[in-house]
Parts: C-alpha cells; structure tokens; sequence
C-alpha cells in the first residue's frame, strides 16, 4: 500500500489530532452550563400554529423543564433544543422505535457518539440567527474598510519621513483614533457573533467527521443526501480565519490595526445569511442525531421502560408505570376505559405524585414513544393540567381567580373539539366548600363529556355526582409481600387528616377539637333539622 494511499485512509485520523494539538478541538468535551431559556429558543422560534403543544402551565405541572434537563446530560445545546421541542410539541416524524432501535444497534454507534462530541463544545445557541434571521446586517461602507488600515499604516509611514510636520502626525493620531472608535463600537458584537460563527464551526467539523466515513443510519440518510456538499464547502472556506491568527501576538495586532475581526465579523454575517438554508439543514440533521443519540444513552440506564402502544382517544392502561424523577417511587397501574378517573386516597399516600406521573409520561410517550412502565397503551393526545394554582401578587389575582381563569382556559379547549386529556388535582381550593364542590362538578363534567378526565380532590361528594363521567378510584397500600400501590374501585372510606394532627406536632387537644367538630359537621350535614344546638368547642 502506497504512502499516498494510507494518507488517504487515515485522513480524518490525522486531521483530528492536527485540530486538537492545535487546540481548535479539545479532546475531552466540555458540557457548559446553558440556562434553561436557551434551550427553549429553538421551539418559540419554529412553534407552528397547526401543531398542538402543551401549554406552559402543563409545562409546569408535569415537571417537563426538570425531566428535559435529565435528558439532557451529555447533550450539546443543539440536542437539547431538539429534545425540549419535542416534548412540548410531540414528535412530529414517524417509527420513532424503529429510529431510535436502529441508532442503538448501528454497528459503529462509538464512533457516531465520538463525532458528535464537538457539538458539546458550543457556547453558543443558534436558533436565533437560522429560525429567527436575527444575523447582523453590515453597514454599507464595510466594503471600504480595508481603506482604514492602509491609511493609518501610510501616515505612520510619512511621521517617520517627515518627523517634524504637525499636520502629519495629526492625522495619525485621527487614524489611530478611527481605528480604536470602530473596535471599541464593534466590540460587544464582534464578542457575541464570535461565538455563533465558533458552534457554526464544530457543526461543520461534526458533519465533516460523520460525511466522510459514512456513518449515517437509515433513519438519517435521506436528511443527510439533501445537504448541499458544494455549499458546505463554500461555509468552510468563508468561516475560516488565517492560521496565522493562532500565533500568540499576533491576533491582537490584525484585530486591532487591521480590523481583522471586525472584517470578519461583517464577510462572514454576509456568509450565513446566503447560506442560511444550508446551515438549517445541518443544524436539524446534527442535533436530531444528538438527540436520539441521548435517548439511546438513556433508556441504556433505566430500570424500566418499555414502547407504547396507540389505543383510542378514550382508553389508557399503564401496568407498574413509574415516574422517571422519583427513584423510589412504589409502580401503580391504571386502566381507563370509555371513562376517566376520579382519584382519592389518604392525605400523603401519592396521589398528587399519581397524576403527574400519568401526565408525564403521556407527554414522553408522544414526544419519544416509550413510557416508564411495564406495559403501556395509551391515545395520543395532548395534556392540559391544573396542578399548582397559587395567588398571584403582582397580576392582581386570588387563588380562586387564578382557578376560575385556568378551567376556562381547559373549557375551551374541550368546545373546540380537540382531542386532549385533562389532569386536575384539588380543583376550586379558593372558594368555600359548598361552593367549590358546585364549580367543579360543573367544569368537570362539562370537560369529561367528550375527553378523558383525571381528577384528584379530597371532597369526595364529587365521586357520585360525577360518577356516570368518571370511575371511582381509591389510591391504597399493596397487599402484604407487594411493593406497589394499588388503585382500587371506589371512594376512600377512612380519612386521615385529624389523625394527622397529632403525629405532625399540633398535639392531642387539637386533635380532640377537630374530631369533635368533625363528628357534629357529619351529623349536621346528614340530619340539619335534627342538629340541636352549635358545638361549643370549650369542653
């Protein structure tokens, strides 16, 4: 085999290692801490209007923002957005298990993972400047600044021939001045766009290393043959610098009396936006790579997942689901059948815990198409919840304002006819009991019409108003030598909420109040006219 040939075979070889001692590549990765707001710009900026996604109290409720980031280890930013998008919009592709099984079983899968790693190394999101066109616009005298520093070099140039003329020397300090005015104007820009053209650089140098050895898999080739080769080239040229730009020193002096960076800065704004397209196509083709790569790294770690199965719109059946942030959560299973659910349970037994569960996972399996259960068969559909509705200080809202706005909002989305599934715990807590109870047997039935609806509350007295729309359920125990909760049929029999008063600290004579008032109240409401007279508290 000829000298030229092993060159040949081992080009990317040599040309990794070249980048690296010359530190444009650093071997070991770096994950750099980007806020959650960048990871959300990819989805506001390409959010489609036809596309149905969870809205950002549902966002909250499930706990979408924590989940994404457990995902997220090891994941470029451009992956990250990627998987953000893709929970609150559902994957919009098809075969999702075929994808990502494929990706799993690809025969060089180390070395896909290996060139994908210079994606880790941005600073810098880009979704911005390919989805929003937020790309600088350069003045139109740029074309003349080469003029700037020629002229600063021919006054220095005639300030050593003619030493003593003022007038000389005058104009080389207004050149100077030129010259440290335009830096220090650009600086803040030249920074940030710096940045930008540095992740478009590991995007090209991730691409490169994948394209040269072929390593695109089924599900990813036909994105990969509609990338422009020819214009890739042309990027590469344009966003390149001079190699003597590395050599300590020197940079400095072609930045600050050459305006090399600010000349690059406006060439390569020009680059971008012709190639605009282009780097679109890259961009979804590497970081839809990166993010199936992290699932691929994430169900390798979990101890319980498994591919759902699509049922109707009223049907769903989790066996031994789990919830992906709590570790040592007990598996619960739950089957819904033409009907929803109206959920109770003992104060502290997880009932709460029980319907963030469900809804999180009905997000992942729309998003990814796997659920951490043992099996799984449940509708697509898109979750509304109301979880966590608090007074709102600075908006000038109760809490019961804040409730009465959010089923509202739950309301219309069930007279549009669009098909959801409603998750609702402890609805109407702002307002009186008899009160509340009348408010949300209305909104629950109204929305349990034509939707599945799972609603957790303590006033049970809703479980046979509702009963014709939703199947009671009781959250309990296992059986002795099981270590999972159980969902029975039925209502909850025995509270425990002035049992409670005691064990938490408030003490036995607090305990013997409420229990007192708790069993005149029963009365009371069972037999009005045969009450007698108003408990006296004072024994």
């Amino acid at each position: 085999m000829s000298i030229l040939t092993l060159l040949q075979k081992y080009r990317h070889i040599l040309t990794g290692k070249l980048l690296r001692w010359l530190g444009i590549f650093d071997k070991k990765p770096l994950d750099y801490p980007f806020a959650r707001s960048d990871a959300t710009l990819l989805y506001q900026h390409t959010a489609c209007a036809d596309i149905v996604a969870i809205d950002e109290q549902t966002t909250a409720d499930m706990l979408v923002d924590e989940y994404a980031d457990t995902l997220a280890a090891g994941t470029s930013i451009f992956g990250r957005q990627i998987l953000y998008k893709r929970l609150r919009e559902g994957y919009q592709g098809a075969h999702q298990k075929q994808r990502l099984t494929a990706l799993s079983e690809h025969p060089a899968l180390a070395q896909v993972i290996t060139h994908c790693q210079p994606l880790r190394e941005v600073e810098s999101e880009l979704s911005e400047q390919l989805f929003a066109s937020h790309i600088p616009v350069p003045p139109k005298w740029f074309k003349m600044i080469w003029l700037a520093p020629i002229f600063m070099i021919l006054m220095i140039s005639l300030a050593v021939l003619l030493p003593s003329n003022a007038y000389v020397w005058t104009a080389v300090i207004l050149a100077w001045g030129g010259l440290l005015f335009l830096q220090m104007h650009f600086q803040a820009e030249v920074a940030g766009w710096d940045k930008k053209m540095r992740a478009i650089r590991y995007m090209l140098h991730s691409f490169h290393l994948l394209d040269e050895q072929q390593l695109w898999d089924a599900t990813t080739g036909d994105t990969a043959s509609a990338i422009n080769r020819q214009q890739v080239k042309k990027i590469i040229r344009g966003s390149n610098r001079s190699i003597f730009i590395s050599i300590p020193g020197f940079r400095e002096y072609a930045d600050w009396v050459m305006l090399d960076n600010i000349k690059y800065y406006f060439k390569t704004s020009l680059l971008v936006r012709d190639s605009q397209e282009c780097l679109k196509q890259l961009y979804l083709l590497l970081a839809n790579l990166d993010a199936d790569l992290a699932l691929v790294r994430h169900l390798q770690t979990v101890p319980q997942y498994c591919w759902t199965e699509q049922t109707a719109a009223t049907q769903l059946n989790f066996q031994q689901l789990t919830h992906p942030l709590l570790e040592q959560m007990q598996p619960l299973s739950i089957e819904l059948i033409d009907k929803g659910a109206f959920i109770s349970g003992q104060n502290g037994v997880g009932k709460s815990t029980l319907l963030r569960t469900v809804g999180l996972n009905l997000i992942v399996a729309k998003a990814f198409g796997f659920c951490y259960a043992a099996t799984a068969a449940v509708p697509v559909l898109t979750v509304y919840s109301s979880m966590q509705s608090e007074d709102s200080l600075l908006g000038g809202e109760s809490l019961y304002l804040t409730e009465l706005r959010r089923a509202r909002e739950l309301l219309s989305v069930a007279e549009k006819g669009q098909a959801a599934l409603f998750i609702i715990d402890e609805v109407f807590r702002g307002t009186n009991h008899m009160e509340s109870i009348s408010a949300a047997a209305a909104v629950l039935h109204s929305l349990s019409r034509s939707n599945l609806v799972i609603v957790s509350s303590h006033n049970l007295v809703l479980a046979s108003l509702l009963e014709q729309q939703l199947t009671p359920m009781c959250v309990v125990a296992g059986h002795p030598g099981k270590d999972f909760l159980q969902l029975q049929d039925g209502v909850l029999a025995h509270t425990n909420g002035i049992k409670l008063l005691a064990s938490q600290g408030l003490g036995g004579e607090i305990e013997n109040k409420a229990r007192r008032v708790f069993e005149w109240l029963s009365s009371y409401l069972a037999h009005p006219d045969k009450s007698g007279q108003i408990l006296e508290l004072e024994s």
